[in-house]
């Protein structure tokens, strides 16, 4: 059941103290509209358990367009981040996924300073929100948004980032997570890597590459997974070993155990 906060509802649940009430004690998912600077708003998919112990910033692939609607429906919800929310919920972690304004397509844009900008809006909106650390994970197109939010992040904001499947291959988006400063991430970092993923542009074999681009982090980790069903035409599809799909079961709680020893 998704209830939807307008406007003034968000900016109420900007006082932490509220805010806390509010989440931790309803729990599922719940809609709202980030106000941002030059008036346009960011609209959010927030899932969460009753008791969270902490909070996952998800960057979906592709696009980036989820579909959020107004009514509670989401139009696009194939995405590997998007799909598992119940799963992380289960395991105790809230998830806070944004959609795209006015249904823009993010590629090309997710390395720049402006997304950067938006993904500490994000963060801030989490800890508004919700108790325990946060952390941010992107998917495929995703991990490119996560490394650029971890690299720029305010000291002390994010625990951690998580980069699933990542773009490093240069395609039709014209970045890669090495155009989003992977040098200046401070944060504890785990790389996930699908030795079955045939997207070209998310080769796993990149996946140590990747790593070592975060120079600037004392703890960075490769994590190797197997397997995969496929239901899409596109081998980068959500419904392909690149989404993981088959073995979210399996995935999810390895990150999860990661995410466990660093908040």
């Amino acid at each position: 059941m998704q209830k939807w906060i307008g406007i003034a509802g968000l900016i109420g649940a900007l006082a932490p103290a509220l805010a806390l009430a509010s989440t931790a004690q309803s729990g599922g998912d719940v809609l709202v509209d980030l106000p941002l600077q030059g008036g346009a708003h960011q609209r959010v998919l927030i899932a969460a358990p009753v008791h969270p112990r902490g909070t996952i910033v998800m960057f979906p692939g592709g696009a980036g367009d989820v579909g959020l609607k107004s009514d509670g429906d989401i139009a696009h919800d194939a995405n590997f981040v998007v799909r598992t929310r119940g799963l992380w919920n289960d395991l105790g972690y809230a998830v806070v996924i944004p959609d795209t304004i006015d249904r823009d397509n993010l590629r090309g844009v997710r390395s720049s300073p402006a997304y950067a900008g938006l993904v500490r809006d994000l963060v801030g909106l989490a800890h508004a929100r919700l108790p325990g650390p946060v952390f941010l994970l992107g998917t495929s197109q995703g991990s490119i948004a996560a490394m650029n939010g971890a690299a720029h992040a305010v000291p002390g904001s994010i625990a951690g980032v998580v980069l699933t499947e990542s773009v490093s291959v240069m395609g039709g988006s014209h970045e890669t997570v090495f155009d989003a400063s992977p040098n200046l991430v401070r944060v504890p970092a785990l790389v996930v890597a699908n030795r079955d993923d045939q997207c070209s542009v998310a080769p796993p074999a990149n996946a140590p590459r990747i790593a070592a681009a975060m120079s600037g982090s004392r703890d960075v980790r490769v994590l190797t997974v197997s397997g995969g069903t496929t239901e899409s035409k596109s081998d980068c599809g959500s419904r392909t070993p690149h989404g993981y799909y088959g073995i979210e079961n399996t995935v999810v709680p390895q990150i999860a155990h990661w995410l466990n020893a660093h908040g």
